[in-house]
């Protein structure tokens, strides 16, 4: 009898081990997810300066535009939360559209190969971004499920496990295309 019971026993202390662990696991793959998304959008942010300048000749009536680039790449290096950085990347992703709209009315500046090559880097950058969202919201969404489902919430809640936040854009504005009149 104390045999069957001592086998109980480390059956359950295994099964607590083995979903204490695979919680950790996911964890960590959400915060590597986010690692992913930060590093793509530094890269943005290491592009935008020499956009910036490239297109500053062109654009001095968007100067604004411009300024409003500038600032949110300040304020993003001081961003210390994931929902913080999600609303700037928002803001940064509107004004960067705004900069690419605007320079479809200006030939010389397409034609420009600095601008050429940097608004591809900037594409391919923000194709990065994407799938690092993706895989992030991905893996933010296994890691809540697993901290939701029975038996993992009990394990969950006894050693603190708590969701973590999906990134989304944060308005209505955020989803919609930049309109850009060249009539002003």
């Amino acid at each position: 009898m104390w045999w069957i019971i001592l086998g109980i026993v480390i059956l359950v202390i295994v099964a607590i081990i083995a979903l204490y662990n695979s919680l950790i696991t996911l964890r960590q793959r959400v915060k590597n997810a986010w690692s992913q998304i930060d590093v793509q959008l530094q890269r943005r942010f290491d592009l935008i300066p020499n956009l910036v300048e490239c297109v500053r000749g062109y654009m001095e009536h968007e100067k604004d535009t411009l300024t409003k680039v500038t600032e949110l790449r300040t304020s993003w290096a001081n961003a210390q939360t994931v929902s913080e950085k999600a609303k700037l990347d928002n803001e940064l992703s509107g004004a960067l559209k705004t900069i690419m709209a605007v320079s479809e009315g200006y030939p010389d500046l397409k034609a420009n190969q600095n601008f050429s090559e940097l608004q591809e880097e900037l594409r391919n950058t923000e194709n990065k971004i994407s799938y690092s969202r993706q895989f992030y919201n991905d893996s933010v969404t296994r890691y809540n499920t697993k901290i939701e489902l029975f038996p993992s919430s009990i394990i969950a809640s006894m050693f603190h496990f708590t969701p973590e936040t999906l990134f989304a854009a944060e308005s209505d504005e955020a989803r919609k295309n930049v309109k850009v009149d060249f009539s002003k």
